[in-house]
């Protein structure tokens, strides 16, 4: 066996970490680079994809009740009672299946967006190509070998892995919770995820521990490179220092939820400062072909116990995101391969179908449904299947333009072609241009702006402790020109471009209570 194969083998699952396979070099952190790291995450904003393994039944997760006798019709044998359906705020014709109370309340409250049959033309209902499919952000007849969201972060971070980490990025680009690392961040050369391989493996992290190796060929192996890894560790340790700066403290995980489990790491290492701007986490057992529903209740059963997982997993994440004060800067969505037929089978289950909702989560999405209620035949045939409505590619346009604000060009060369965006999130930037101060004059425009080599910053400071800082449009921390205590009175310093490429910047002032941004460009 290779020893690129031999990481990738169940074995290697008590692995702390894996990128790609393979052990990353040393890489010290320091008080400056854990300084950076938290002023960075603080602005910079963060994905949380939720996969939902199997296909997904989305008529039995958001329940069309305008369609109500077109659904007792076909599916009685597990269609949930009328009266038993979760009512939502301003949306008579649509309500969530019983479990769901939590993402009920958070659509209530605002933070929750729902995407009506969402697929693509042509579906395939293999599990295997329908994932591949969802990833990659192909056509149904395309094949491609990188992922949507690798795509985005080969952009975003060009030349990964050579010269990472550093201090601008010192933390892994995407992690996952579970053993492999998603394809969704598949880069062109080298995945751009690691994985963390289970629950287990990220106490073990943060307790500097691991579970014992085996007694054989393949364990004295994994001993030997946990021993080198002990001395070459770096995500290992960034993800504990963030670990150990941050704690559970919502009240409403639920005991024994998967899902769960894994939100409360990802709300963990935000919280803690890590820099990571993708998370990926999964929930199977959605291939409900058969006892979907309890017999004798159909509110209960399987499926019912699956969006109940998700329901209280997403609101305790961002009710502890609001404690945690990460709030502002996170969104999830939830994706599945496929959905499921219209009608149901004899066995209490339904079997592969097409479109199924996408539901997106944060306080910046724009509240509500997109599209209608599908449309379902008055007696549905066991072949019959929900037509598309929205492209799910422009799902992920909405999330690459309006929430990780990346221009047209760039979301147009992620995703292979160009899609419409839909208006899933308000429109908000990561970094404002404002003043807030008792003086319009805290912060001048640089000049000159554009500028090629040099720039002037021109500032004012009411005395005490002044902080410069420039980012870029995503919100990264790239310098801090100037952090001292400073005089009342006018300041002005100059600004090196040094190897700044082409683009747009930002320049934010920050003295006692009073703050201002301003834009400045960089040309060639």
């Amino acid at each position: 066996m290779k020893r690129r194969d031999f990481l990738k083998v169940s074995q290697a699952a008590t692995l702390a970490y894996m990128i790609n396979g393979t052990p990353i070099g040393a890489y010290a952190r320091n008080p400056l680079l854990e300084l950076l790291a938290k002023q960075t995450a603080a602005n910079g904003r963060v994905l949380v994809m939720i996969q939902l393994n199997g296909g997904n039944d989305g008529l039995n997760m958001v329940i069309p009740l305008d369609k109500y006798s077109e659904l007792s019709a076909a599916r009685s044998n597990i269609l949930i009672p009328q009266n038993k359906v979760l009512a939502l705020n301003n949306t008579i014709d649509t309500g969530l299946h019983p479990a769901m109370t939590g993402i009920r309340d958070l659509y209530n409250n605002g933070y929750v967006n729902i995407c009506q049959s969402v697929g693509y033309p042509d579906p395939n209902f293999s599990h295997f190509r329908a994932t591949d499919i969802w990833m990659s952000g192909s056509d149904s007849n395309q094949y491609v070998d990188t992922g949507w969201l690798g795509r985005h972060l080969d952009e975003a971070y060009p030349g990964y892995p050579v010269n990472y980490p550093n201090t601008t990025m010192p933390d892994p680009l995407a992690i996952q919770i579970g053993s492999g690392v998603s394809n969704l961040v598949q880069g062109a050369n080298v995945n751009l995820g690691m994985s963390i391989a289970s629950i287990d493996s990220f106490y073990n992290i943060i307790n500097g521990t691991v579970d014992p190796a085996p007694n054989t060929p393949a364990g004295h192996e994994l001993s030997f490179i946990r021993y080198i890894k002990q001395q070459t560790e770096t995500y290992t340790k960034v993800i504990q220092a963030a670990a150990q700066n941050a704690n559970n403290i919502s009240n409403k995980w639920q005991t024994g939820n998967r899902l769960g489990d894994q939100l409360k790491i990802v709300s963990r290492l935000i919280a803690g400062g890590l820099k990571t701007p993708i998370y990926i986490v999964n929930l199977g057992s959605f291939d409900t072909h058969s006892q979907q529903t309890d017999a004798t209740d159909t509110t209960v059963g399987n499926h019912a116990d699956l969006l109940g997982y998700i329901s209280n997993a997403v609101e305790a994440f961002f009710d502890e995101a609001k404690l945690l004060n990460f709030e502002e800067r996170v969104a999830a969505m939830t994706f599945s391969e496929f959905g499921r037929r219209i009608k149901s089978n004899a066995s209490g289950g339904t079997d592969h179908g097409t479109t199924a909702p996408v539901m997106v989560f944060s306080k910046y999405v724009n509240p509500g449904l997109i599209g209608t209620n599908p449309t379902l035949p008055k007696n549905a045939a066991v072949g019959d299947n929900l037509p598309l409505q929205i492209d799910y590619r422009t799902v992920y346009a909405a999330v690459l333009a309006d929430w990780f604000q990346i221009d047209t060009q760039t979301m147009n060369k992620v995703l292979m072609k160009q899609y419409a965006v839909q208006p899933i999130f308000q429109k908000t930037n990561n970094i404002d241009e404002t003043t807030v101060s008792g003086s319009d004059e805290i912060l001048g425009q640089n000049y000159p702006n554009p500028f090629r080599s040099t720039t002037t910053v021109t500032f004012g400071s009411d005395g005490g402790n002044v902080t410069l800082q420039l980012f870029d449009v995503n919100g990264r921390l790239l310098q801090t020109p100037v952090q001292k205590q400073m005089d009342k009175g006018k300041h002005s310093v100059t600004l090196e471009r040094g190897d700044l490429p082409p683009g747009v910047y930002f320049l934010r002032l920050t003295n006692g209570r009073n703050q201002s941004t301003k834009r400045m460009n960089v040309v060639d």
